[in-house]
């Protein structure tokens, strides 16, 4: 089997990459630009039990996800689930964003989740999965985060709209919304690594649960969603976030 992980060398991405490399095998990691990043993510995977394949591609662009899904199939080994987890931070107001900017951001954020499932429609086929990786932002609006939080909006629409069109097939999708976590994303959102830490420092103490997210709350959850034991679940936005934005 091959899964997909787009944004998989960093982050989220990079952790749910690791999480299913034993079960899976053949992880595919297609990242934006960063060589390094993807030389090291490939060989955590490795580590993990799998067998990583680093993909460069702009996901954010039609032709990006068309030239990504056409490099798997190049290799010849099929794709049976897709993990979307690829995000552009573009920390702005809606009123003040560079609208071109902000267009930029919304598009990978929310419509590169059609532009993927639409090229790789021909290679998933029955018992395949597609996990978009949004945010509670997306529900919640935060200072700064509408370039993201619109944009993840867009795509929990596009998992709703696609159910229709996926599950006849025997095709799933469906989204996940993980906790607060202390990645490049949110430092880049924030102003710094130090400042991520406070952040995350505080969304802990304030979580209804008592502690921090951990990589394996939401990485867990997608696993699940991968497995024929979540045949029946489609168009859900499942959120582990331990109880933030729920309560409080």
């Amino acid at each position: 089997m091959t899964v997909l992980v787009t944004g998989g060398t960093k982050g989220i991405g990079l952790a749910i990459a690791r999480r299913l490399a034993s079960k899976y095998g053949r992880i595919v990691l297609a990242y934006h630009s960063d060589d390094a990043a993807a030389e090291a993510a490939a060989a955590e995977v490795n580590a993990a039990g799998g067998q990583a394949l680093t993909v460069k591609a702009d996901v954010g662009t039609i032709e990006g996800c068309v030239g990504l899904i056409a490099e798997i199939e190049r290799q010849g080994h099929g794709l049976t689930h897709i993990v979307h987890s690829a995000a552009t931070i573009y920390p702005t107001t809606l009123l003040g964003a560079d609208l071109t900017r902000f267009r930029a951001a919304v598009e990978t954020n929310g419509l590169s989740l059609l532009y993927l499932v639409h090229a790789a429609q021909d290679m998933l086929g029955r018992g395949s999965s597609v996990v978009f990786i949004t945010s509670m932002g997306a529900r919640i609006p935060s200072a700064n985060y509408g370039a993201l939080g619109v944009g993840k909006a867009l795509a929990e629409a596009i998992v709703r709209y696609l159910v229709a069109e996926l599950a006849p097939k025997g095709v799933r999708i469906n989204g996940v919304a993980p906790g607060l976590v202390h990645t490049t994303s949110v430092a880049a959102m924030v102003g710094g690594e130090e400042a991520a830490q406070a952040v995350v420092d505080r969304a802990a103490r304030s979580n209804p649960s008592g502690r921090a997210s951990r990589d394996s709350d939401y990485a867990s959850l997608v696993e699940y969603l991968l497995s024929p034991d979540a045949e029946f679940v489609q168009g859900q936005v499942i959120a582990a976030t331990g109880g933030t934005g729920v309560i409080g």
